[in-house]
């Protein structure tokens, strides 16, 4: 299944703007913000799919009976453009652990590139909720591979992928390579995606914007 929230009109859609504006961008303390703000809304869409149980709560008047989650989800993000998106949704899931993965491109003379999974942290993810997350989806193979490399460490009773900007063709991909038991949350779909793999309009290398270039 895959949600758009920018397809509906909402205040999500003022941070898609903001994250592609190359005059906001300059302000990367605002990029990275914008991201934490969408993984926060992300979250409370997520949370709206978990399983809830009842709990009595005491007040200083009495006892109220609130539904809440049964447990909390494992946060997992690709190094290092997902960082922010990670914090908003942890800023709601607060209780959840977390896991992290570098995976990076590895370029070749020809122009082609390999994915390669060169760090990964995680806790036991057998029967978890896991919530995969980075801000860009272009080809969809670092999302696959990121997922194929954290499964060794359990298999998920349903896992959700978020991504803020993806391109159609990251999107099919996905939706091919992945297990039915996946959910996939996009911000905005892009139909163009360059030689190099880079999504258009898109907003350009997330990572830099977030925190700089590298070399």
């Amino acid at each position: 299944m895959v949600h758009v929230l920018g397809a509906n009109n909402s205040i999500f859609n003022q941070y898609i703007a903001e994250i592609r504006d190359e005059n906001v961008q300059k302000d990367s303390m605002r990029f990275r913000r914008n991201l934490e703000r969408m993984g926060e809304i992300i979250a409370y869409e997520i949370s709206k799919t978990l399983k809830y149980e009842m709990k009595e709560v005491t007040t200083p008047l009495g006892i109220a009976n609130v539904s809440v989650p049964a447990e909390q989800p494992v946060i997992a993000t690709i190094l290092r453009a997902g960082l922010p998106l990670h914090q908003g949704i942890l800023n709601y899931f607060d209780k959840g652990q977390n896991a992290f993965i570098s995976a990076y491109r590895k370029h070749h003379k020809d122009g082609s590139f390999d994915i390669h999974v060169e760090y990964m942290a995680s806790p036991d993810l057998n029967d978890k909720v896991l919530i995969l997350t980075d801000p860009m989806l272009a080809t969809g193979s670092s999302m696959v591979l990121t997922y194929q490399s954290l499964i060794k460490r359990g298999i998920p009773a349903h896992t959700h992928v978020v991504a803020l900007i993806a391109s159609t063709e990251g999107v099919e991909y996905a939706k091919k390579y992945l297990p039915l038991n996946v959910t996939l949350w996009i911000g905005a779909i892009d139909e163009e995606l360059t030689a190099q793999s880079y999504i258009v309009p898109g907003l350009g290398d997330a990572g830099d914007l977030a925190f700089g270039q590298k070399i």
